[in-house]
């Protein structure tokens, strides 16, 4: 057995621990990083990286078909040979070299194997070599992400269902493909596998990207439709049988049946917090982690555990399950704990350096769909949930001149959610063809509260789709 002290212990090296490492190191303190698969975690590997990758392929096909002159040129079919060979580099093979190499770089060393939590100030390493016993300093840091859920449905268990793992790597498109879900994931790999040729059929039982804007759901329901994929919203499924010769049969709770070749589950997510110590701190294993405004673990009474040494970001403390985000609370964590190190001043007030209040008022996502759907803040329903006088202004996209010259039959939308008593945007989305980068501009607006007589002054280039911002600004009016 071996022991090794460093002023932090990260447990988790996906994209969330990595960073907080790297802001720690940069800081001038040291860090080990613990890590029982692939160092990238779930993003590099089964998310973000590949998964765009599956769709971008299909996607660019369909910007090509929209504008003539480029619909002329391209005559072939998607190539989904080439569209895997190009997810498997994106997905590095599935091996972490690169991304070792950077901590090497970095001066942050690595533990490979499972991390366990002892107490407030050690870590057990179980690895290929024995156990190693980390001490940290100054924090512990939890960074172990989330897993797919996978619900009590009778049967589905010995179904060997897919989950986002699975499906995204997949070395073979399957001829039929069933999804229980109808969120960010089961929408995107719905549009990814019907591109590639799968007969596609979504059980949505609470519909289509319900919890964005209505209008987003109902244009990527449309699509899907329109694409060939079976929705049926509403629907719930009862048991799950996979046969002799592979077939998974799926019965609703209607009593009509459904066959597929392969069934993914993605109805949402479950922390990976089962056997990393929870119990030495005071809490209960599997569970998601409290976090206060500086992100330090909560006990059950509400104060800080360990006498916050222990820090949760990203996934675990299910504040905002998205990488970027998960990235941004790692950093203020960094920095934190660096400047408590140094006994300097810790500011983790509202928009303060070390504090992470974007997640509660300016969280961008892109959903990778056809069409694609970019939003920041709040949806109308959820502002006026949170007691806001808000006005909901909104705009067809098709109508915006550089709509037009971006694609023949350009269809999208634009709503923009304003605070009335503050005058501030407080919410927007966009649905449309290539929406995502122009995404950015609305988070530094929501982000930044900038006044609406204040966004009157940020021309919009013509003639481009951001010209959108001066139209929802005309309808709102001085």
């Amino acid at each position: 057995m071996g022991a090794e002290t460093y002023d932090v212990v990260v447990i988790g090296a996906g994209p969330v621990g990595e960073n907080v490492a790297d802001r720690v190191v940069q800081g001038g303190l040291s860090v080990a990083v613990v890590e029982r698969e692939l160092v990238g975690g779930e993003c590099s590997y089964w998310a973000c990286m590949p998964t765009k990758a599956l769709l971008r392929g299909a996607a660019v096909l369909r910007a090509a078909q929209r504008v003539p002159g480029a619909r002329e040129a391209v005559t072939g079919k998607l190539d989904v040979e080439a569209v895997l060979r190009r997810r498997d580099a994106f997905a590095s093979h599935w091996q972490d070299d690169g991304q070792v190499a950077w901590l090497e770089s970095a001066g942050i060393p690595l533990h490979r194997g499972h991390g366990r939590i002892t107490s407030a100030e050690t870590v057990e390493v179980t690895g290929a070599d024995g156990v190693t016993t980390l001490t940290a300093r100054h924090a512990i840091v939890v960074a172990t992400g989330s897993g797919a859920l996978v619900p009590d449905i009778d049967g589905l268990r010995a179904a060997a269902p897919w989950t986002s793992r699975e499906t995204v790597a997949a070395k073979e498109v399957p001829g039929r493909l069933a999804i229980i879900g109808g969120g960010v994931v089961a929408s995107e790999m719905a549009t990814a596998f019907a591109s590639l040729g799968s007969s596609v059929e979504m059980l949505a039982r609470d519909g289509v990207l319900h919890l964005q804007e209505p209008f987003a759901g109902e244009a990527v329901t449309e699509a899907l439709r329109e694409a060939g994929v079976t929705v049926r919203v509403g629907a719930e499924a009862a048991s799950v049988r996979r046969d002799d010769n592979g077939t998974v049969h799926i019965t609703l709770t209607d009593g009509e049946q459904v066959e597929a070749d392969e069934l993914l589950v993605a109805i949402g997510r479950t922390p990976n917090t089962g056997d990393i110590g929870l119990d030495a701190l005071g809490l209960k294993p599997g569970s998601w982690l409290s976090v206060d405004d500086g992100l330090r673990v909560l006990g059950e009474d509400g104060a800080p555990v360990a006498g916050g040494r222990v820090y949760a970001v990203g996934d675990v403390n299910r504040r905002v399950l998205l990488t970027h985000q998960g990235k941004y609370q790692a950093r203020a964590v960094g920095d934190a704990i660096v400047a408590r190190a140094k006994g300097d001043e810790v500011d983790d007030g509202p928009w303060g350096r070390h504090a992470s209040t974007a997640d509660e008022r300016a969280v961008p996502q892109v959903v990778f769909t056809e069409p694609e759907i970019a939003s920041v803040g709040l949806t109308a329903a959820a502002a006026e949930a949170a007691g806001l006088r808000v006005r909901v202004v909104d705009h067809d996209l098709a109508a915006v001149a550089g709509s037009a010259l971006h694609a023949e039959g350009y269809r999208g939308h634009a709503r923009m959610v304003v605070d009335e008593d503050r005058r501030v945007v407080v919410g927007f989305t966009l649905v449309g063809p290539d929406v995502a980068e122009l995404l950015h501009a609305a988070t530094i607006a929501v982000a930044a509260e900038v006044p609406i007589d204040r966004l009157w002054h940020a021309v919009p280039s013509f003639p481009t789709v951001s010209e959108v911002w001066l139209r929802l600004l005309e309808a709102y009016g001085r």
